[in-house]
């Protein structure tokens, strides 16, 4: 993670939109703060909120990127279904909030080299379009102890992806910008409303409820606890308890 490295405005770049809060608003600084010409890139693995796609659909349209790929990669959501709660499926179930209080051990949500395998694509259409940045939506500090969300290990798929790329070789290398990394959830929204971010057309949930929010998991509680902290309404839709 290049931290230090301004991006340059009106330059290609990739981000990785899921739909959720946390891309949505590195889309809106990546757009708006950046002012570069994003091409958004999302996925469509097999997911339980495979709804996201639809929000980021909305999203990528809202801040006027100049593509905007979905891709098909169920067969990701099959290999791993036996590790992870958050594919459909698979036979795990996705725990609640209430039951990971006090845990430290990585959630089944994770889904197994997720990161790894989103950023390769994003590295390949970086090199095909002329991008110098890629951006994403990890966290460590209000998220679920993701391994693939630590700053270790952007900074180690950085320096990987200018070793194993033509950009290493060049005086303009790849720099991959994860700028919500070391903020709270609730710095996160206040961020992204000042760059006009419609959070009612994003979702975060784990396990939906006919596309309602369950309001049970782990996400769905640092979603509303971050709008709670921000002092700005909570536009989630929640299913009834």
């Amino acid at each position: 993670m290049n931290a230090s490295t301004t991006p340059t405005p009106g330059a290609a770049a990739i981000v990785l939109l899921s739909g959720g809060l946390d891309s949505s608003t590195v889309l809106a600084i990546a757009a708006r703060e950046a002012k570069q010409r994003v091409h958004a890139l999302s996925f469509s693995y097999g997911q339980r909120h495979g709804h996201e796609l639809r929000c980021a659909a909305t999203q990528a349209a809202s801040f006027g990127v100049v593509a905007h790929q979905v891709l098909e990669i169920g067969q990701l959501g099959q290999l791993v279904a036996p590790a992870t709660s958050l594919v459909a499926g698979s036979e795990l179930e996705v725990p609640s909030a209430a039951s990971r209080a006090g845990h430290v051990d990585v959630p089944s949500t994770y889904v197994p080299a997720r990161n790894t395998v989103f950023l390769s694509y994003a590295l390949a259409w970086a090199e095909v379009v002329g991008a110098r940045d890629i951006w994403l939506g990890v966290n460590a500090v209000d998220y679920s102890g993701y391994p693939d969300c630590r700053p270790e290990f952007i900074q180690a798929f950085e320096r990987m992806a200018n070793l194993g790329t033509k950009f290493g070789a060049g005086q303009d290398p790849l720099r991959i910008h994860a700028p919500l990394i070391e903020l709270h959830k609730h710095e996160i929204i206040t961020r992204g409303v000042a760059l006009g971010v419609n959070y009612a057309q994003t979702t975060s949930c784990y396990d939906p409820v006919n596309e309602l929010a369950c309001g049970r998991c782990e996400s769905c509680a640092l979603r509303r606890a971050g709008f709670e902290q921000a002092g700005v309404a909570d536009p989630t839709r929640y299913a009834p308890a």
